[in-house]
């Protein structure tokens, strides 16, 4: 790379962008715009009722605006959709993501129609993205948004090359973006219509200006400004960090990275005032981006009373919605709120396990094991120089001030400000969904690029970048082969159609999707109402208990209904691995599974990450103790590839579940399945 021109640099980084955006882009029908993942799901219902106002009188009113995220507008409604209306919601994200998923689709629609009659009719873009299939605005908006999250994350490529080249040059910066473009979280997430994307764009960003605040021309000991580009830099850096923190409020960790920056990068007499002005931008970049977060008052947040020594603090009631969704979303993460889709991760370990889950899924093996040993050499090598930078200053300059070697390594400071905070308190929450170290994983590539290319022996630097970048490239490809087949609900509703007679009774499990999907079959509309549903409540709701009575009551739904379906593994992923907390609960699947509860399986249906017919299979029965069934066995041994071990369960469940349906054959009494579970 060191002996390309700055065209070739240019056309590879070209060449990067557009690969990361084809796998990117690649199945982004990859449900058929079912609304398979519940985020997405929800935040695109909140987005068919974000609406210019008509009255600007009213359009800061929080509960006569159309663009309150907290507030179902009292005339919410949007084609083939139930929506509220005038009554609170909760929305759990900042609203950057949203509007501007809202004001894409706006635009959309302003260039469709010119658009639609000069592309190819058969284009994914024109059908899905461009709407000439006229589909209703919720799968619209689910196009568009999903195509709008992919280009974001691929403008994340284009910045982590940026940064890269700023801390170890042109080589390692395009490295790193060819790392950031093949790391198979990215491509998934990109994928969804969710915040992270945006967040990580936002915080990559921000920390790329932030460290261009220091310049060569700016003399921080005299204050001397003979170039605005820092103070630019700055400015750009703050808008950045005002739009992360409206997408979401962890990134207001931003602000560690921010005074380190000024500190060691801003003139010394101005110090005071460039922090403040940046503040400022910050505070007017939130308020622009999210006003509801300051005028919607009109939520119950109470803080119970506390005596602290002689003084007794009331009760307070905060009313801010905003607020209110900041203080749930910190109760679920910490493990204080006791969320049924948060016990995957009892027993967990902090740190360990997301490093595992990146190594196994996120990333690859070998493109994490490069990851997180660039990351301890970073730091390492920093240390060394900032050592050496410090000997050389007292023998050079006599006595110097303390910080005066580490403007030289102002960058590498302001990275590490964001990262080694960001990572040890996310690395140690209770809940620990991949997704969450998205705005880590890009600085993880710019680490991983610079430690192969500190290698010494030309030799050994390029064999271990090819292997690296083909092994993860092969992952990736792979990745998104997945995405030809038809997902597993797809096609497990379609044999529930032609096989189950209507009316037929349906047992799905609670916090969990129901099937059969509504869809058009053979030409014809198949409703999911068609069938009764019923849900199983093995995984019971917060602070509920697993009682015999409960247990009667599920038993009594087993002996009624005619089918059973494990959609994902959500279920059965966790109860039967917590035997204390669910002693009865956590014996009904292994049951199930063999047989003994007079239900026989009738179809198995998944997709995996697969090329050349070799496919990268998770083990969704190993951590929770159970043994697959003789037909689950041979449809995982049919698909030739790897058992690549234990997988995060928000890794599979949307795109990748395995779905399993049962019918009921045997008849079996409520209470001769009773007497099938070992009851104390």
């Amino acid at each position: 790379m060191s002996g390309m021109n700055r065209w070739q640099q240019g056309l590879l980084l070209i060449f990067i962008l557009l690969v990361a955006a084809g796998l990117r882009l690649t199945g982004l029908d990859w449900d058929a715009y079912d609304h398979h993942h519940p985020d997405e799901r929800y935040i695109t219902w909140v987005a068919t009722t974000i609406e210019r106002p008509l009255d600007w009188s009213t359009a800061l009113d929080p509960h006569l605006s159309t663009i309150n995220p907290f507030y179902w507008p009292t005339s919410a409604d949007s084609e083939g959709i139930v929506v509220p209306q005038d009554e609170a919601r909760r929305f759990a994200y900042g609203h950057v993501p949203l509007y501007l998923g809202v004001a894409a689709t706006r635009i959309v629609e302003r260039i469709a129609p010119t658009l639609i009659p000069i592309l190819p009719a058969d284009w994914l873009f024109t059908r899905d993205v461009l709407n000439a299939q006229e589909a209703v605005e919720f799968n619209h908006l689910t196009a568009v948004t999903r195509f709008l999250t992919a280009l974001t994350d691929t403008a994340t490529v284009l910045l982590i090359f940026l940064l890269g080249k700023r801390l170890f040059g042109t080589a390692v910066g395009l490295l790193s973006a060819t790392f950031l473009a093949i790391n198979v979280m990215h491509i998934q997430l990109a994928h969804f219509f969710a915040v992270d994307p945006f967040l990580t764009f936002f915080v990559v960003g921000a920390i790329y200006f932030l460290t261009r605040i220091k310049d060569q021309r700016l003399d921080p000991e005299q204050g001397d400004l003979s170039s605005l580009k820092p103070l630019i830099f700055l400015l750009l850096g703050a808008v950045f960090i005002g739009l992360a923190i409206g997408s979401k409020f962890s990134a207001v960790m931003l602000g560690l990275p921010l005074v380190v920056a000024v500190w060691l990068g801003g003139p010394k007499r101005r110090r005071w005032i460039w922090l403040a002005t940046a503040v400022v931008t910050i505070i007017l970049t939130f308020i622009l981006t999210n006003p509801f977060a300051l005028l919607d008052w009109t939520c119950d947040v109470i803080t119970p009373a506390v005596q602290i020594g002689p003084i007794d603090i009331p009760a307070l009631n905060w009313h801010s919605c905003y607020l209110d969704n900041i203080t749930r979303q910190s109760g679920m993460v910490s493990g204080e709120a006791d969320m049924a889709f948060t016990r995957q991760y009892d027993g967990t370990l902090p740190y360990l396990y997301p490093i595992e889950m990146q190594l196994r899924w996120g990333m690859g093996w070998l493109l994490g094991i490069v990851a997180f040993a660039g990351f301890g050499w970073f730091i390492i090598r920093l240390a060394k120089q900032i050592a050496i930078s410090d000997q050389r200053l007292k023998i050079e300059g006599g006595v110097v001030r303390a910080y005066s070697s580490l403007i030289t390594h102002h960058s590498s400071l302001v990275v590490l400000a964001w990262v080694l905070p960001f990572a040890f308190v996310t690395g140690g929450f209770y809940v620990k969904f991949m997704r969450y170290l998205l705005p880590l994983t890009p600085f993880l590539m710019v680490f991983g690029a610079g430690l192969l290319w500190q290698i010494g022996n030309k030799r050994v630097r390029w064999g271990a970048t090819a292997v690296t970048l083909l092994f993860t490239t092969l992952y990736a490809l792979a990745f998104v082969n997945m995405y030809q087949s038809p997902h597993p609900w797809v096609i497990s509703s379609e044999i529930i159609f032609r096989s189950a007679p209507p009316r037929s009774t349906i047992l799905s499990e609670q916090w969990d999707d129901s099937l059969p999907i509504s869809m058009v079959l053979d030409g014809q509309v198949r409703l999911r109402e068609e069938y009764e549903a019923l849900e199983l409540t093995w995984l019971t709701y917060p602070d509920e208990f697993d009682t015999p009575d409960e247990l009667e009551k599920n038993l009594a739904k087993l002996a009624y209904a005619d089918y059973v379906t494990l959609v994902t593994n959500r279920v059965y992923g966790v109860v039967p691995r917590l035997p204390e907390r669910y002693p009865l609960s956590s014996q009904y699947h292994q049951l199930l599974l063999d047989g003994d509860l007079g239900y026989e399986i009738v179809a198995v249906n998944g997709r995996y990450p697969n090329l050349f017919g070799f496919h990268i299979k998770p083990d969704t029965f190993g951590w929770p103790g159970l043994e697959p069934s003789d037909q689950i066995q041979q449809y995982l041994d049919d698909h030739a590839g790897v058992n690549n071990g234990r997988a995060d369960e928000s890794f599979l469940v949307y795109d990748q579940p395995l779905t399993i349906i049962f019918r009921n054959v045997d008849g079996k009494t409520a209470d001769e399945m009773w007497a099938l579970f070992d009851i104390k």
